[in-house]
């Protein structure tokens, strides 16, 4: 059954690049056919009105189609849906906040202030346009606006209460100030005083979608009272094909994107919300790389290698903990429609980003985060090997603490691995130190899409059932699954779920520690482990950018 994916036919999309596929549907759905199909529905969430820069990779709604869309609209009765907060490249002093309205609002704005009652700080929202047309049979044309604020300057480790409005909707009157939020800063990068010593929480999952199971697994991530959530890529699922790799699957759907963003409201609009981008998250109808789509509805830092090509690719520094997001599809040997996109660098940056990171006193541990496994045993996708060959090497010689996929809806974790082969068992509450152990990879898919399964049995706290040895494969070049037998899953539940991290930083010559925890959508707790290392630790940086040289100073 030849379903279209994004409107390109299921069998030609699996031959074609994304930038193959823009091109199919650019032509195909001319902006000349999208006027004679007539206005575009306004139903799900969409907003016109006051039409900002928007983005480089969107396409900007026709000016036409949205003719007398804002007649009649009081926005007192309109009310700002699907909040959701990012950090900026320095989350200590940048935040950036987004949000959608369900109808054409004017003049959109934030407001923020250190007290709900001082919200005297006013700015301009960015609206940023996406227009989809009916790509699929039987498919409505659909406008979406999506707003957003860079917030700069503010200070760090402060709580702010902010409110989102336009004009006749204000947050901060009487009518409104129930609709205020708050979002905290980051402590300061100098942070080896104070209250930077103090535990913190954060929290991770990928493969999310909308379903009942999402929101069970928010409404337990919320109470874990996290500083901040990385979202593993494959975000809403608006497009299930996922580059046309399943044609059986259903047609994509643009607001999908919107049931999501208020999904994750009673969340994100509190806790900064950082993605990465998943396969599933590629829309080919928006740009040439994507990720167009995206890049409206989020506004992520910029301070990877190449924004505009690769734009999920970023880091930030939280306390003691250096994060990196990485775009996994532009190595994937599975899904190679995007493959190659950085032209290596992505790669080039990853290393420089774990060399800084790992030379800067003030950080113990380092996490990546990104979608297609590194090591994983699911009868779905199993391992990548183009990030095997690309990134794990680096992963090893800079020790990162913590690498965290989706893309195998299930929760996974191994051993800690150095060479692909077991250096270290890791039983549940068990502790390492990866300087002298090798590295640990959790898969966390289980966030609310349709779960996968393994070939052998499930294996976790309470429910122990270990496996010397897994037959499994891995993802080489040309989409040629190569066999293997591994050693190193630990962990398997067949289950939703997520993991939190508590992280306790210690003072010069002692010992930090990230404990993991696997948590299911009902609270319960699946496996643990300790993360230790020692404040100071020596690292040779006399080494290159591309790999060569340098290690650890035991």
């Amino acid at each position: 059954m030849d379903i279209p994916h994004m409107g390109v036919p299921a069998k030609l999309a699996e031959r074609m690049s994304m930038a193959e596929q823009h091109e199919y549907l650019r032509a195909r759905f001319s902006r000349r056919r999208m006027l004679r199909a007539g206005a575009v529905t306004v139903g799900a969430l969409a907003v016109g009105g006051a039409v900002g820069s928007g983005t480089a990779f969107a396409a900007p709604a026709t000016p036409q189609l949205l003719t007398g869309t804002t007649d009649g609209i009081d926005g007192a009765v309109v009310a700002p849906v699907g909040r959701h907060l990012q950090f900026g490249p320095e989350p200590d002093t940048q935040f950036r906040i987004s949000w959608q309205v369900p109808v054409p609002v004017k003049k959109p704005f934030l407001r923020f202030g250190k007290h709900p009652w001082e919200l005297g700080h006013k700015i301009e929202a960015e609206v940023r346009a996406l227009h989809t047309p009916a790509l699929v049979p039987g498919g409505q044309p659909v406008d979406q606006y999506y707003l957003h604020v860079a917030l700069e300057d503010l200070h760090p480790d402060t709580t702010y209460y902010y409110g989102v409005g336009h004009e006749g909707f204000d947050p901060a009157s009487q009518q409104q100030i129930s609709t205020l939020s708050t979002f905290r800063t980051a402590p300061s990068r100098d942070h080896r005083w104070g209250k930077a010593y103090e535990p913190f929480t954060f929290t991770a999952f990928g493969d999310q979608g909308v379903s009942d199971d999402a929101k069970a697994n928010d409404n337990v991530i919320l109470a874990q009272n996290p500083s901040f959530h990385l979202h593993a890529g494959d975000i809403c699922y608006a497009d299930p094909m996922g580059s046309g790799t399943d044609p059986d699957r259903a047609r994509f759907d643009a607001r999908t994107w919107d049931a999501f963003l208020v999904q994750t409201e009673s969340v994100a609009a509190k806790v900064p919300w950082m993605v990465s981008y998943g396969n599933h998250d590629m829309e080919a109808w928006y740009s040439h790389n994507g990720y167009g789509g995206d890049n409206t509805r989020f506004f992520l830092p910029d301070n990877g290698p190449d924004p505009r090509t690769v734009p999920g690719v970023y880091s930030f520094r939280y306390k003691n903990v250096g994060v990196i997001s990485l775009d996994a599809n532009d190595v994937s040997y599975e899904i190679p429609v995007n493959l190659g996109i950085s032209a290596g660098k992505q790669t080039k940056w990853l290393a420089r980003t774990l060399k800084d990171f790992r030379s800067d006193e003030t950080i113990d541990f380092i996490v990546v985060f990104f979608h297609h496994c590194a090591f994983s045993t699911t009868v779905a996708h199993a391992s990548e090997g183009g990030v095997r060959e690309a990134w794990v090497p680096l992963f090893e010689k800079y020790r990162v603490d913590l690498v965290i996929n989706g893309h195998n809806h299930i929760y996974e974790r191994t051993d800690a691995i150095l060479g692909n082969k077991v250096s270290k068992q890791v039983p549940s509450g068990a502790t390492i130190e990866p300087a002298k152990d090798g590295v640990v990879y959790v898969t966390a898919g289980a966030a609310g899409r349709s779960l996968y399964k393994f070939d052998v049995p499930d294996t976790y706290e309470g429910h122990e059932n270990h496996l010397d040895e897994v037959k499994t494969y891995y993802f080489g070049k040309g989409r040629v699954k190569v066999p293997e037998t591994i050693q190193w899953s630990r962990v398997r539940y067949t289950g939703y779920s997520f993991i939190k991290v508590d992280v306790t930083p210690g003072h010069l010559g002692q010992k930090s520690s990230m404990k993991v925890t696997a948590l299911t959508e009902k609270g319960q707790q699946i496996d643990n482990y300790t993360i230790v290392r020692t404040v100071g630790e020596g690292w040779d940086s006399n080494s290159d950018d591309d790999g060569e040289g340098g290690g650890w100073g035991w």
